[in-house]
């Protein structure tokens, strides 16, 4: 009955405040502590008590008294974090402050008539008397929350006996002594307290609801706009950042939401952690959300990534323990949703995989000793696992079309590292079920099986991210040192779709999937030959697809006829689910990926950078001559200049004979007697011969393409809303000149290589991608068309030399040994690929390009969008921000 008279009288206070349209004094205290009085509310209370259309209303009708409802909330706070909140009546009035702007100030952030409001100082008479400067009141309200979230039996627990004396003063506190949690930095560990996780949780709720301010601008505009909020947060100014970038970390990091392993003790008991550690995670990647190249647009100003704590305080995490103890967590918690049990829901699941995967891209990004540790060790595959689950799991979801993109991002990002390629030859021993043919192999097997899967049955919106996919392939072809037949198969399939004519004229960027898949193939059999008899096998076995793709038609009537057949079959065609998904034999109890539910919400995501922007370009092996070039560079008339990046220097000839002889020590097993691969007697073209009569293993999957099929997933010649968005890059050392202009012959793209080996699409000049953006509009798209000229252009550098000279050479022999021995199984080929050697009969091997992730604007603006679309739709209780004019993305319904 009590608590029902509280919300009565509460109501009554906020429809006396709403009706009045005559301003209310401030000094009128009997009337404004009706809004947090000590009587117990909740936040959901607040929520409901308090609906929009009146808060929107008191703004637009009686701007003087929603000004003082804000002014006398934050004086409060103030006032507490002054005298510290000894007593229960003192801290319930801290937090029906703090909920009551929760409340108000996402309706004050959407009026842009109103966003100066909390950088306007507090009014004569208030609690800042005595000081020389006025003080904003974001900046009142900063400081006092975070001077509460290190308030003795508050929010942290005091060491000291208190007895009768005095509480202790909050401004002369060590903050540093109250850390939250054991981890970085801090040694000791508080006693958990669960009231002090509630009051945290909602101080930090709020401060969220401050930096907020970014999602009622366009992305347009936040990009050239710092959140003051956050500059506030992490400033020198606030005498807390440090405790509190620590209590963050070490909250998230050392959480264990299985705790002693009880089954089903997640519904027993309550978790008072749980809430904690989601918004602190909130908190840590919004103060980490700075578009570093912004910075670096104007040497004469200073780094204003240095203004940022706690991105300072991120990039000088050094030691191992501490990057032990972080990614110990972070690999944790980012398995919790993998784990099985025998009992059905009997372990608590956590649900902030999403951010976290933002943490650790911030965390690699700002700390790149901290990306070398992970690499150094296996740990990286514990990191690979999760990722390639919900990269499996949310294929076929629009509505974690983000959550997609960023396990590509981070994937794309560790790929442009020797070592993670190195670490994927690690054994992989099924521990979690998924959607995916049963193999046997490694972690590279894995990747590989899961981004076909991706690409072959994911949704439509995932077109975009499958040149992202397959860069990631080729960063880490060079080391992989085996590959199942599953595996092999898949790669094959890929190319096998891709090369297809109507699929190739569909798109003027369609090739350049062709391009990455031949880079692979020529990577692994240049640098990887020996263990890889499964691939030459395969390649052996699927020659037809390099043979067709050499004598690809480019005459415009081929052209047509290719395009006309596909436009007229695919309207006989009768739509179907069932002919995408795979008859093979998949993994024990994997359930298979399910699109999003009717009616699920989801966030709008801003465009995705071009690769050719997201990376850049270097060579895995710069010689010495190189290295040279880039020691000479660095002065220049005595003046010290930056490096030359490896990738604008022309590749020497002698790299090749360079990296021969090296192939030729680590390639060179001993091959027994009898079995030795010859080089043919003359430079002939490859006979056409007839399949080989081998069996295949009951585990392979059929990689005979049905035209209809690929139809279904590749998209349809000229539709915009379909077709693949790839990015368009280059694939030689050589970068071309800003100066270089256009070429005039649109839509023929400009490909440029030193080496034949490993030439690629070229970077479009800008002209060209702006015309190629418009084209998603539609109307440019309908205008280009292919021509002989642009087939040419890029059919001359399809990188096939090596493919056709290890067919040139094995296909013979091949077929020799089937025909003397009558062989009808594949083990014994098997046997002879894997003991042969192709060293001094292969083209001389080209150098390793890597294309590693640089940070560009374009992936801060969509790293931001998705972000805090995130934590729009993860903060539900209470809704923050539902139903207010968010203008950073737009909330839709699938």
């Amino acid at each position: 009955m009590g608590n029902a008279d509280t919300k009565l009288h509460f109501r009554k206070a906020v429809v006396q405040l709403t009706t009045k349209t005559s301003p209310i004094d401030a000094s009128d205290d009997s009337f404004w502590d009706q809004f947090w009085g000590d009587h117990v509310t909740t936040i959901q209370d607040v929520f409901a008590l308090i609906p929009a259309a009146e808060i929107r209303s008191l703004r637009e009708e009686a701007p003087s008294n929603l000004a003082t409802l804000c002014y006398k909330a934050v004086e409060k706070l103030v006032r507490a974090a002054d005298t510290g909140c000894s007593t229960h009546q003192e801290q319930q009035v801290v937090l029906n402050c703090v909920r009551i702007l929760m409340r108000v100030i996402p309706y004050i952030f959407e009026d842009p008539d109103w966003r100066g409001f909390f950088w306007s100082s507090l009014p004569a008479g208030g609690e800042e008397e005595g000081s020389g400067d006025s003080v904003p009141l974001a900046h009142s309200l900063i400081h006092a929350l975070c001077d509460l979230l290190f308030c003795p039996d508050f929010t942290v627990t005091t060491n000291k006996k208190s007895g009768p004396d005095k509480h202790e003063d909050l401004q002369s506190i060590d903050s540093c002594e109250f850390i939250w949690a054991s981890g970085v930095g801090f040694a000791h560990s508080p006693p958990h307290v669960p009231t002090q996780d509630v009051n945290r949780t909602e101080i930090l709720k709020l401060i969220l609801t401050c930096f907020s301010q970014s999602i009622y601008q366009p992305s347009s505009d936040g990009a050239d706009a710092t959140n003051r909020w956050i500059a506030v947060f992490t400033s020198a100014d606030n005498r807390h950042a440090l405790p509190l970038f620590t209590s963050l970390l070490n909250i998230v990091c050392g959480y264990d939401p299985v705790g002693f392993g009880v089954p089903y003790n997640h519904l027993l008991f309550s978790d008072s952690r749980e809430p904690l550690v989601e918004v602190a995670l909130q908190i840590l990647i919004t103060t980490l959300d700075h578009d570093i190249t912004a910075g670096c647009a104007d040497i004469e100003e200073p780094n204003t990534v240095s203004d940022n704590l706690f991105i300072n305080y991120l990039s000088r995490i050094h030691r191992e323990e501490d990057f032990s103890f972080v990614l110990r967590g972070f690999t944790w918690l980012l398995n919790n949703p993998l784990q099985q049990t025998y009992l059905p829901h009997s372990t608590k699941k956590i649900g902030f995989h999403q951010e976290l995967l933002v943490f650790f891209w911030k965390f690699c990004d700002y700390n790149k000793k901290f990306l070398f540790y992970v690499l150094k060790s296996s740990d990286v595959l514990d990191v690979l696992v999760p990722i390639l689950y919900h990269l499996n799991d949310a294929r076929a979801d629009q509505s974690r079309v983000g959550l997609m993109h960023i396990g590509v991002f981070i994937l794309l990002l560790l790929s442009g590292e020797r070592n993670f390629g190195v670490r994927l030859n690690k054994p992989y021993t099924a521990s979690v079920p998924m959607d995916i043919p049963v193999f046997t192999g490694t972690h590279a097997d894995l990747m590989i099986i899961v981004f076909h899967k991706i690409i072959t049955t994911g949704h439509q919106r995932l077109q975009p991210l499958f040149d992202c996919l397959l860069t990631i392939l080729v960063n880490v072809s060079p080391y992989i040192k085996t590959m199942s037949m599953v595996t092999a198969n898949k790669l094959l399939h890929l190319l096998e779709a891709f090369s297809t004519p109507w699929f190739l004229f569909s798109a003027p960027h369609h090739h350049h999937l062709v391009f990455f898949l031949l880079e692979t193939f020529n990577n692994i059999i240049q640098y990887q030959f020996d263990g890889n008899s499964n691939l030459v096998y395969t390649i052996i076995r699927k020659r037809q697809v390099f043979h067709a793709l050499a004598n690809l038609p480019t005459d415009c009537g081929s052209i047509n006829k290719s395009l006309n057949r596909r436009g007229k079959r695919t309207l006989l065609r009768q739509p179907s689910t069932e002919s995408t998904r795979s008859t093979t034999k998949t993994m024990e109890g994997a359930q298979p990926a399910q699109p999003a539910q009717p009616g699920t919400k989801t966030a709008t995501l801003a465009a995705m950078p071009g690769l050719e922007k997201m990376t850049e370009k270097e060579s895995a092996h710069p010689t010495i001559q190189q290295l040279d070039e880039l020691t000479t560079s660095s002065t220049v008339n005595g003046n010290l200049v930056g490096p030359v990046s490896p990738t604008s220097l022309v590749p020497p000839t002698s790299i090749g004979e360079e990296n021969s002889s090296a192939a030729a020590t680590s390639m060179s097993p001993p091959v027994p007697l009898g079995t030795s691969i010859q080089p043919p007697t003359e430079d002939q073209n490859l006979p056409d011969v007839e399949n080989l009569e081998i069996s295949e293993k009951d585990h392979e999957e059929s990689v005979l393409v049905d035209e209809d099929r690929l139809c279904d997933w590749l998209g349809q010649p000229g539709d915009t809303s379909d077709s693949l968005l790839l990015s368009d890059i280059h694939e030689d050392s050589q970068m071309q000149s800003s100066s270089m202009p256009a070429r005039p012959e649109s839509p023929a793209m400009s490909l440029q290589s030193a080496h034949s080996e490993s030439s690629g699409p070229s970077t479009l000049s800008n002209a060209q991608s702006e015309s190629r953006t418009s084209a998603l509009g539609g109307s440019a798209s309908q205008q280009w068309a292919p021509n002989s000229a642009w087939v040419l252009s890029w059919k001359t550098k399809l990188p096939l030399q090596t493919i056709m000279r290890l067919l040139q050479v094995l296909v013979p022999q091949v077929e020799k040994i089937c025909i003397d021995k009558g062989l009808t199984d594949e083990s014994e080929i098997l046997r002879f690929l894997q003991h042969g050697t192709l060293v001094g009969l292969l083209p001389v091997p080209h150098p390793i390009l890597i294309r590693k992730y640089q940070a560009n604007a374009g992936t801060a603006t969509w790293f931001r969008t998705y972000m805090w679309g995130i934590i729009y739709l993860r903060n539900v209780d209470p809704p923050i921000w539902y139903d207010t004019d968010v203008k950073l993305f737009e909330i839709q319904r699938v």
